[in-house]
């Protein structure tokens, strides 16, 4: 088939490969120069299927509130005369009970599992170095509460395979010696070994040189401006050149802009952004530094050693397209790792980003084609959220199993619109 991807950050550049393995011509679209210059760009470095927890659980409403109003919230919802915005809010509310933060876990669980496989196949396949290390995940936790909350949920996630091991304060030191430093003391943590962390950014761009060499052809500079539709089927893309580009298959991997498209066509995609920032220090030599990738539960924020850097991200605040840094929030990521790490106060040199991360309200991604929609040729990979790193590679390679009639190996039912 003549395919076409739009979107080349990892989801997209993934979701190539794969198809191009089973031999289609495919293409990708995208707006930038480069591959992996938006969301992909500066994530938070983590393959974290145990970070399997979505933002919608019954807590999660009670912390909404007592954070609103303030800057540096880890979760900021900024009210605006946006219908999407609202309804995906009313969407969230439901995912928030027990029940269905349960369902959303197994979903999110079983397929991070799959995609850790898969990218670790494709390492060993392509000699990829993207400055991954395979040193597992710590969560810490320096109020008893929160370390509470965590060790019903680790259960849980071990239920579905991810194994999520509780550990006292001494073992989270053993682990990381570079939190004994912390002015805040660490009262425990949950560890997973299998997990890893990398440069996501590298990872996409230098997969996107061997899709290259397979035959995949990349369009960049380019911006989409429309879907294509000739009775129940997508024929393809309209550029902002005015060029049309047919193809029998369209995939849309555009992350948060992907709804923007499906509108004019009268389909609803409960995908909202939500920006989350970074920001990337320049490690001194000799630096007292971690190097297993830790995550923050307390402060939703993730810690990832990438070579000579150290990635701090996370936060999430709902805002519309806008993509502008607001120093409160990146003055809190500095504060929170500056607390945790006194030694790297002296750090000067500080790279700080923000990117749009395509939520859907159980944070359970959506795969598969859009049949139902009466958009036959028409396929999603999208609505990762925070994940997008841990779960491409699976997402691309059920995709193109699906495409081909294939079993993926998992119940694609969780993912489908």
């Amino acid at each position: 088939m003549r395919v076409t991807v739009l979107g080349a950050g990892v989801v997209g550049v993934t979701t190539a490969w794969y198809l191009a393995a089973d031999g289609h011509e495919v293409t990708v679209i995208d707006r930038q120069p480069l591959p992996a210059q938006e969301t992909s760009f500066a994530n938070g470095g983590q393959i974290s299927v145990s970070h399997a927890e979505p933002w919608a659980n019954p807590q999660a409403p009670w912390k909404a509130l007592k954070w609103m109003g303030r800057e540096d919230a880890p979760l900021l919802w900024r009210l605006r005369a946006d219908p999407a915005q609202w309804a995906w809010g009313l969407r969230f509310l439901r995912e928030c009970t027990a029940a269905r933060a349960r369902a959303n876990v197994g979903a999110i669980v079983g397929l991070g599992l799959a995609s850790r496989a898969a990218l670790q196949s494709l390492r060993r396949e392509l000699a990829l170095d993207y400055d991954h290390l395979e040193r597992g995940i710590l969560h810490f936790y320096t109020d008893p509460r929160e370390f509470g909350h965590a060790l019903p949920q680790a259960a849980l996630m071990r239920e579905f395979g991810c194994e999520r091991v509780p550990k006292s304060a001494a073992e989270c030191l053993a682990i990381e010696p570079a939190l004994a430093d912390s002015r805040v003391p660490v009262v425990g943590g949950t560890y997973t070994a299998s997990d890893e962390s990398g440069d996501a950014r590298r990872f996409t761009e230098a997969l996107a040189r061997h899709a290259a060499e397979r035959g995949v052809l990349f369009r960049y500079g380019e911006t989409v401006t429309a879907l294509m539709r000739e009775g129940g089927r997508c024929a393809g893309v309209r550029l902002a050149s005015g060029e049309r580009v047919s193809a029998d298959m369209t995939v849309l991997a555009l992350g948060s802009y992907s709804p923007l498209l499906l509108r004019p066509l009268g389909v609803s995609l409960p995908v909202y952004p939500a920006k989350g920032y970074s920001a990337t220090l320049a490690l001194p030599e000799g630096a007292t530094a971690p190097t297993v990738s830790l995550t923050d539960d307390g402060h939703k924020i993730v810690i990832s050693r990438l070579g000579q850097s150290l990635r701090v991200a996370g936060t999430a605040e709902f805002n519309g397209y806008d993509t502008s840094l607001n120093p409160a929030r990146c003055e809190a990521l500095l504060h929170r790792i500056r607390e945790i790490f006194p030694s790297l106060a002296t750090v000067s040199k500080v790279d700080y980003w923000a990117g749009l991360r395509p939520a859907t309200p159980g944070n359970v991604p959506l795969i598969g084609d859009m049949v139902a929609a009466g958009l036959r040729g028409l396929w999603l990979n999208t609505g990762h959220g925070t994940l997008g790193w841990t779960l491409a590679c699976g997402s691309a390679r059920m995709l193109a199993d699906l495409a081909a009639g294939r079993d993926p190996g998992l119940d694609a039912t969780p993912y489908r619109l």
